[in-house]
């Protein structure tokens, strides 16, 4: 019986996912691939491991015990493959601020469940940083660009609020219009933000945009009135500063937070820490 590691990889993807989709983006290969690996382990089998139909997809009772046997022998094998190679700290990178207490939160679930150690390390361009194999995973709010390179999943999104400048009128005001920031010089972070021009309607973008390279000019020149800006509801509780102050936006697209690794990444210790991010 010519089975191998990836046929049961794709089964317990599946089986754990609930679905070939999301099966398919965990392991980082096409539906039909997985669709085809999902048959020929049946056809060696000769058993049938899932029941499907045209709106759902369940294991059979035969696919429910083999689920069973098969998912932890894998988890064993991926740590002991990993022991041996000495891939037991996982390097992550940021560019700022992570949301809290889900950061927290995450790390230790992950070094709980592995016993692999999390080496967190910030970089004004996280993606290059990955590129560059500097790092193994990384944590990013920007635009990923590197689409044939890298595989981005989204994990959530946040609240987008405004940063002004504590000397500006627009710190008296409790809350501000989106739309309401476009007659303002727009202060973006072009390596690592969250905030460019093309987020508002063709017609309605900001006359003025003033440009820096990372999370801290970004806050100088708002405290400086050089401008406003945007940022996700969790940095302005973990990045207070004296002369900025955070309004709340109405009418504004949320921040989405990207966990991106390398296309092709095979290393276990990032197919665990995909699975602990998405829980």
């Amino acid at each position: 019986m010519d089975l191998q590691l990836r046929h049961l990889r794709a089964f317990v993807a599946v089986g754990t996912e609930g679905t070939f989709t999301a099966a398919a983006r965990q392991l980082v290969i096409t539906q039909p691939a997985l669709t085809r690996t999902i048959q020929q382990l049946e056809a060696r089998l000769e058993v049938q491991l899932f029941e499907r139909n045209t709106r759902s997809l369940h294991l059979t009772a035969v696919g429910q015990e083999f689920l069973a046997r098969v998912a932890p022998i894998l988890r064993d094998l991926d740590l002991a493959v990993a022991q041996v190679r000495s891939e037991r700290v996982l390097r992550v990178g940021f560019e700022w601020a992570l949301p809290d207490p889900w950061a927290a939160e995450l790390l230790d679930a992950f070094e709980a469940a592995t016993g692999a150690r999390v080496n967190m390390t910030r970089h004004d361009g996280a993606i290059t940083a990955l590129l560059d194999n500097d790092i193994d995973v990384a944590l990013t709010r920007q635009r990923v660009e590197h689409l044939d390179q890298v595989v981005s999943i989204p994990l959530f999104d946040e609240e987008r609020v405004a940063a002004v400048s504590a000397r500006s009128p627009l710190a008296q005001q409790d809350r501000l219009a989106f739309t309401e920031l476009t007659r303002h010089p727009l202060v973006v972070n072009t390596i690592s933000g969250a905030t460019w021009p093309e987020l508002w309607p063709a017609d309605h973008r900001p006359r003025e945009v003033r440009e820096c390279s990372n999370y801290d000019e970004w806050l100088a020149l708002i405290a400086a009135n050089q401008g406003v800006g945007t940022t996700p509801l969790s940095s302005s509780r973990t990045h207070d500063h004296a002369g900025v102050r955070y309004l709340r936006l109405t009418g504004a697209p949320r921040v989405t937070l990207h966990l991106v690794l390398r296309a092709g990444n095979a290393n276990p210790l990032v197919r665990r820490f995909v699975e602990s991010a998405q829980k």
